[in-house]
């Protein structure tokens, strides 16, 4: 593994939102940091970082430009943004910030649930409207509610587990698939194989994607998907943009082949505001901040600090991909 000689090797960060050097100070003994928020401030710095914390600013590109480069921290669990064989061509280490926003995103999961479930959109547009819809008061279907539904949770890692957990307690039935078979780790949720994951769509009330984005998960939720799904049942996708095919699931939105969905995540970010999806009754949209906590910074600088301990005395980095 490669050594860094100075305990004080300064960090570097490149960032627009997250104030990681601001975290940093509050920790005695940490290294020195320098922070930048724009790419043009990214290509001046990067020629002397040996430790980058970074995320979407980043490009291949860099690399050209980074000899000193050992360690990239990426601020996100997704590294798809990364070129993984460039980097393990450099002997550059590459870890993901998995973890970090486990308990707030499988949180949001359960408030995009329970907006469904409950239909607390349409009781927000009634407060703009000041219009009274009380107890049968219109032909809507009965508001729902959670304990004794099915829950089919795609993607049983750190964000994928603590869900199931929130899950049972309310009474759930949970069910859940990860990418290999291993068996999985919350006792009392029961295990989908890849090739029983249709047939377990058709028993689900409620199905949320909790995957990383990869050659297999891209389009998951695609027509075929949506067809195997009851009619009186929703998707919640907290994952990535690109795991739902998203002309499919609009489809099925405009002619009730499900009752509803509610997405943080996109195909294209921003999503432009001639996407269809901004018109649709029956979904609950978010603007990718399922991952947004106050505690944010707090969290990858644990993982951060892990890691610049582990380069100086050779041991095991935390969320290590490359």
């Amino acid at each position: 593994m490669s050594q860094i000689q100075s305990p004080n090797q300064t960090i570097y960060v490149a960032h627009e939102y997250y104030d990681i050097r601001a975290e940093l100070e509050k920790r005695p003994g940490s290294p020195p940091c320098v922070q930048v928020r724009t790419f043009a401030q990214l290509e001046q710095i990067i020629p002397q970082a040996e430790i980058l914390v970074i995320s979407m600013l980043w490009r291949d590109s860099l690399l050209e430009r980074a000899p000193r480069l050992k360690l990239i921290q990426s601020i996100s669990s997704g590294v798809e943004q990364f070129d993984l064989e460039q980097i393990r061509t450099r002997d550059i280490h590459l870890c993901n910030a998995r973890g970090a926003n486990a308990a707030v995103v499988a949180e949001h999961a359960l408030a995009l649930m329970l907006s469904l479930s409950r239909r607390l959109y349409e009781a927000r547009d009634n407060q703009h409207r000041a219009h009274w819809s009380g107890t049968g008061m219109d032909d809507r279907p009965r508001l729902q509610e959670l304990t004794g539904k099915t829950v089919l949770i795609i993607g049983m890692g750190t964000i994928g587990d603590r869900l199931a957990r929130i899950c049972l307690a309310l009474g759930m039935q949970v069910r859940g698939m990860r990418h290999s078979s291993r068996p999985l780790d919350v006792p009392g949720v029961t295990q989908v194989m890849a090739s029983d994951l249709h047939a377990a769509m058709g028993q689900a009330d409620h199905i949320v994607l909790t995957c990383p984005l990869t050659p297999q998960t891209e389009g998951l939720m695609n027509q075929r998907a949506f067809a195997a799904m009851k009619r009186d049942a929703c998707l919640i996708n907290v994952a990535r943009g690109r795991v739902v095919d998203e002309s499919a699931l609009i489809a099925a939105l405009r002619t009730n082949a499900i009752a509803g969905a509610a997405l943080d995540t996109y195909a294209d970010e921003p999503l432009p505001s001639t996407s269809p999806l901004w018109q649709l009754p029956n979904l609950v949209m978010t603007s990718h901040v399922a991952g947004e906590t106050q505690f944010y910074e707090r969290n990858v600088v644990d993982i951060l600090l892990d890691n610049t301990r582990a380069l100086e005395t050779g041991g095991p980095l935390r969320n290590q991909i490359v």
